[in-house]
């Protein structure tokens, strides 16, 4: 799951968090006092460099920009080997620009990977933009269910216009 408030532990570094992805797999001993295989620390790494992270893999999580921690989080979640990747409103603490970067992460993640990504957005121009199909909600009906193109942006979707 991606988070959208990034779940990071602060004071670690940012490989650190991004290695917690594989501790259903390593010993909980070891992990406890942050001795991983080796072979876990070089995917770490290779998930840092794709996701454009890898000059910033011993920095403390909270130095980092809210974009670049997404960014982690997203290397942890690589960690699992998902098939399914749950991301709950990703870019709603981000600046536009940021946004739009994970946003672009997330696909190709999904096209490269062949992870079916499913994406909680407040921004249907975003889901608009970068989704396969679009499910709105108003007051917890479904009030569109759709390819992005055959969305119109007066549907009432978030008590927003044309809402009753």
């Amino acid at each position: 799951m991606v988070f959208q408030d990034y779940n990071l532990v602060k004071r670690s570094s940012a490989i650190a968090n991004a290695l917690a992805g594989c501790l259903g797999r390593v010993s909980p001993w070891a992990s406890l006092f942050g001795h991983f295989p080796r072979d876990e620390k070089e995917r770490a790494q290779e998930k840092f460099i794709r996701m454009g992270l890898g000059h910033k893999t011993f920095q403390q999580a909270g130095f980092l920009s809210g974009g670049q921690q997404q960014r982690v989080g997203i290397a942890r979640v690589l960690m699992q080997d998902p098939a399914i990747i749950l991301a709950d409103e990703p870019v709603s603490s981000l600046d536009p620009a940021a946004a739009r970067s994970i946003m672009e992460t997330l696909r190709d993640v999904n096209m490269r990977d062949g992870v079916t990504i499913i994406c909680n957005l407040h921004m249907p121009q975003l889901a608009k933009e970068f989704g396969r199909r679009i499910i709105g909600l108003n007051r917890g009906r479904i009030v569109f269910d759709g390819p992005p193109e055959n969305y119109k942006d007066d549907q009432a979707i978030y008590g927003t216009a044309g809402a009753q």
